[in-house]
């Protein structure tokens, strides 16, 4: 078991299974395709156990940052299974999966985040295309796990071939534009509303300043770090 503060912590799983309880009673398995999306809040210990299998496993975990009036807020915990996803091919050809955000009329099933995410598991086959408006202002990127894509651009000539494993970091913008040639590719779109708040970080609490840090550390001492109300 372990702390964290002033957080989310979402956890998606490609392969293999984790075991996960919390302070606030939760308990259970996520295995491929679920998504784990916890809100620490003001504070919450829990223990998350890769379970041993043959074919090993795969995952993603991400922090989310809360801002400064959320950070002191009751946990909370979202155990989205894989067939809550929604999954749909596009016009294009490309496989989607929507954990947070919107194309279209399609919802991700986590919402309620202050950040207004935006999460897609995106595969691209050969010689096709994905387009994607991404909300003016946020901060994007895309991490590419599998395959070869070339990002960005009017058209295919004007886009930057990237390989997997790399990590993209969009500039600003409304529109992303992804092209395949002979090889797949498949990738994260993340994009989330930056809080232009001051960072203090710690292990496993972010908070906005080093005194919430040391108290945060005290609260664990004192055995007062996890509140029943």
């Amino acid at each position: 078991m372990h702390p964290h503060r002033g957080i989310e912590t979402v956890t998606y799983i490609l392969k293999g299974s984790v075991a996960h309880r919390d302070s606030i009673g939760n308990e259970g398995t996520i295995s491929v395709g679920d998504v784990q999306w916890m809100t620490s809040g003001r504070g919450i210990m829990h223990e998350e156990m890769p379970q041993v299998s043959p074919g090993g496993m795969d995952g993603f975990q991400l922090w989310v940052n809360l801002p400064a009036r959320d950070k002191m807020t009751k946990p909370r915990y979202q155990d989205v299974r894989a067939d809550r996803i929604p999954q749909f091919t596009s016009d294009d050809g490309a496989l989607i999966k929507i954990i947070a955000g919107q194309i279209g009329t399609v919802s991700g099933p986590v919402t309620e985040i202050a950040a207004e995410p935006t999460y897609m598991d995106v595969t691209v086959p050969p010689n096709s295309s994905f387009r994607q408006p991404v909300a003016k202002g946020h901060n994007s990127f895309a991490y590419v796990f599998q395959g070869t894509g070339n990002f960005g651009g009017f058209n295919k000539t004007e886009a930057v071939t990237v390989q997997s494993p790399s990590l993209v970091i969009l500039s600003d913008g409304d529109l992303l534009n992804v092209y395949t040639d002979k090889d797949p590719v498949r990738f994260l779109l993340v994009s989330g509303k930056p809080l232009n708040e001051p960072v203090a970080r710690y292990g496993p609490f972010v908070m906005n300043t080093k005194q919430e840090i040391e108290q945060a550390l005290d609260d664990l001492r004192r055995g007062t770090f996890v509140r029943e109300d």
